[in-house]
């Protein structure tokens, strides 16, 4: 009988099968009629078992060495291990040591991402702050638009997985799959929406207007008593479609204006508080990697996320806007993170 290639798994699983029911390996190799040389050998190797990693010695560098890689390292942001050792003209420590060491002084993150502030704009978050820091901020209307995608933010589709366990598969597509606009405000202690803008309605002057009549004004603000209409600030940023002539005259029309209309400061996200209400609705979504199928469906998603957000979260964003206020003067207009 002569010798074939290697065994297949299915041929592995019966000569397991076969010794467990007390066959010899003369008989497995008759029955799978397979030479008795590599039945036997097969036997062997499973008997002998893995051997044992043996654990290398690290790479050992001196003290001084050390203190020279922990500034390099503050020197040099985002820079790769082999950089930094690089520049301390440390050769010869494979990847595996750089790593281990720069762990116990450093962590692995990624840059932050903030709109670009030139002095024009940091002087103007100073007025900004100026004009408004006695302003009751419990009368705001904070507002803004956030878009949702079928796929979410690619790196937020990390997490612990079993030893033994495979990755669940994350379908790849064009544009995370298409995505919804959704329009919200937070006033106080409470949520204003979220409403859906219609699929395919791309947001100018005159969509915007005419979205805020169906949703906003119709929906929420006609049953609001005078009192508050009288008393209540809007704010929207400085987006196109927000910040038009057109807009502005509509929103006038409608009582809004003057120093009932909000000005707003350019590129500065980091001041609008509705901006962390998307972050906790977006982690909500889309926690353990979640994809959505359907624009239909993650439009629920945000609506059954929303309604898990209580008075008090929304109250704890719209009290910090003193403090913001504050920060921008203390950084003389600078970015204040979130």
């Amino acid at each position: 009988m002569s010798q074939k290639k290697d065994l297949t798994g299915s041929e592995k699983s019966k000569i397991v099968r076969y010794l467990a029911e007390g066959c010899s390996s003369l008989k497995i190799a008759k029955l799978l009629k397979r030479d008795h040389r590599t039945i036997k050998r097969f036997i062997q190797n499973s008997q002998q078992g893995r051997k044992k990693r043996v654990e290398k010695p690290r790479h050992k560098i001196t003290a001084h060495e050390l203190r020279k890689v922990k500034c390099a390292a503050a020197k040099m942001p985002l820079a790769t291990s082999l950089a930094i050792f690089q520049s301390c003209n440390i050769t010869g420590v494979p990847k595996s040591t750089r790593c281990a060491i720069l762990r116990d002084m450093a962590k692995v993150r990624k840059a932050e991402r903030r709109p670009p502030l030139n002095k024009t704009h940091k002087l103007k978050r100073q007025d900004w702050a100026k004009k408004y820091l006695k302003t009751d901020f419990s009368k705001v209307l904070w507002t803004d638009e956030m878009r949702v995608s079928l796929d979410g933010p690619d790196g937020w589709a990390r997490g612990w997985i079993g030893k033994g366990q495979r990755a669940p598969v994350r379908l790849r597509r064009q544009q995370g799959g298409g995505g919804v606009l959704v329009w919200a405000g937070i006033i106080k202690d409470e949520l204003v929406g979220p409403f859906r803008v219609e699929d395919g309605v791309k947001l100018n002057s005159q969509s915007y207007c005419q979205f805020l009549e169906d949703t906003f004004f119709k929906q929420w603000y006609r049953k609001k008593s005078a009192s508050f209409k009288k008393n209540m600030i809007f704010m929207q940023d400085n987006a196109p479609s927000h910040a038009s002539k057109y807009s502005t005259a509509w929103l006038a029309r409608k009582g809004i204006k003057e120093e009932k209309l909000m000005t707003w400061p350019p590129c500065s996200p980091d001041l609008n508080p509705i901006e962390n209400l998307w972050s906790i609705i977006k982690c909500e979504i889309y926690k353990e990697g979640k994809q959505y199928t359907s624009l239909n469906s993650v439009w629920e998603a945000v609506v059954a996320a929303a309604r898990n957000v209580d008075g008090e979260q929304i109250k704890t964003l719209t009290e910090s806007m003193d403090g913001r206020l504050l920060s921008v003067l203390a950084k003389k207009g600078g970015y204040i993170g979130r």
